[in-house]
């Protein structure tokens, strides 16, 4: 099959995304990274989830391939921190999106689907220099807002290389913190909750405020400190660090809405579903 480059100007993953979309003449669309190892039935699995489900869109497992060994804070269990280095594994039978999402490394989406509610919001998203990220839950939850459903299939498999520098803590820490950036940016945009997007039914129109951020989260964030190093006093650096890792995701959370406070947050396009970011293809 014949590869074609495209050149995209606009720097972000997420304006990637959008221009490869616009070109592509499947029905399917199929997303993932230049560092992952697929199997030969990989993109047979996906045709046949969508098949089978009927659904809009499907993602799978993603599995490790370590560059080197983990390191013992490392949880072998999914968790948390698996996002970091973009693994996932919700389990060994099929689950509908929902309170879970996709990973963009192992992801299929109908044509349709774009058709209907748009692309990935350039706003967010891998951009040089940054962590940024979130583009994956923002395009899901404007697609279920649109009615559009999407499924966990577990026999959807692909490994991501893991090189040796992202195992670190300073790697992690300043993921964290660019995850907080995002979910700033998400929660600016969309008034969702920045801990919990897919489960809080908050009103934060409602929520008193102190520099953009709500209120409650200067109480956890001092909660998070205490556990912090409740933990590291009894002898578990693993639940110390991810403790500590909550508050670097506060950090990034404060700098973004203290950047943003004189902006007035709209927050109404992923509540009512309304379709964004019409994907056109670059001019030729």
């Amino acid at each position: 099959m014949p590869l074609r480059y495209a050149f995209e100007p606009r720097q972000s993953r997420s304006a990637a995304l959008n221009c490869g979309i616009g070109l592509a003449q499947g029905e399917i669309i199929v997303t993932t990274d230049d560092d992952v190892r697929v199997s030969k039935d990989w993109l047979t699995n996906i045709a046949a989830a969508l098949e089978d489900k009927r659904c809009d869109y499907v993602g799978g497992r993603v599995a490790p391939l370590f560059e080197s060994p983990p390191p013992r804070w490392y949880p072998t269990t999914p968790g948390l921190l698996w996002g970091v280095i973009a693994l996932i594994d919700y389990g060994p039978v099929p689950i509908r999106f929902g309170r879970r999402v996709p990973l963009g490394v192992n992801m299929a989406i109908r044509r349709q689907a774009f058709e209907r509610v748009g692309g990935f919001d350039p706003c967010i998203g891998r951009k040089a220099g940054t962590l940024l990220g979130q583009e994956v839950r923002e395009w899901c939850l404007r697609a279920h807002a649109a009615g559009l459903a999407g499924f966990y299939i577990p026999d959807i498999v692909v490994q991501h290389l893991i090189p040796r520098d992202r195992l670190t803590r300073s790697y992690f820490r300043r993921w964290f913190y660019w995850r907080g950036i995002s979910r700033a940016i998400l929660y600016a945009q969309s008034g969702l909750d920045m801990e919990s997007p897919e489960r809080s039914n908050l009103d934060f129109s409602s929520v008193p405020h102190i520099g953009g951020v709500p209120r409650y989260m200067f109480r956890s964030a001092l909660i998070a400190l205490r556990d912090t190093v409740a933990a590291a006093w009894r002898g578990r650096p693993d639940i110390s660090f991810e403790r500590e890792l909550w508050l670097w995701a506060f950090a990034g959370i404060v700098r973004q809405r203290w950047k943003d406070r004189r902006q007035p947050a709209s927050w109404s396009r992923l509540q009512t579903g309304v379709r964004a970011n019409i994907i056109q293809p670059p001019p030729a």
